[in-house]
């Protein structure tokens, strides 16, 4: 598992916004089709909202086929 620690300035980052944020996503498509796909969950619970505010202190783990990737959130 690929971990990635991404600090924020603001009090949230929207999930699809942290995505492409991270290079997880190439594009803000990529992003929504990946939440809508199911292949995001944010602390451990499955998300479709690509909207959803993502703060500081919160998981986001991306499954792919061949890897999981886990972003964890600070303030900055």
């Amino acid at each position: 598992m690929e971990k990635i620690n991404i600090d924020i300035k603001t009090e949230f980052i929207k999930l699809d916004q942290l995505l492409k944020f991270s290079a997880i996503a190439e594009s803000g498509a990529d992003a929504k089709d990946m939440v809508l796909s199911e292949m995001v969950s944010v602390n451990g619970e499955p998300c479709t909202m690509r909207g959803k505010k993502i703060r500081p202190g919160d998981k986001v783990t991306v499954e792919f086929e061949d890897e999981t990737v886990e972003i964890e959130v600070g303030a900055e």
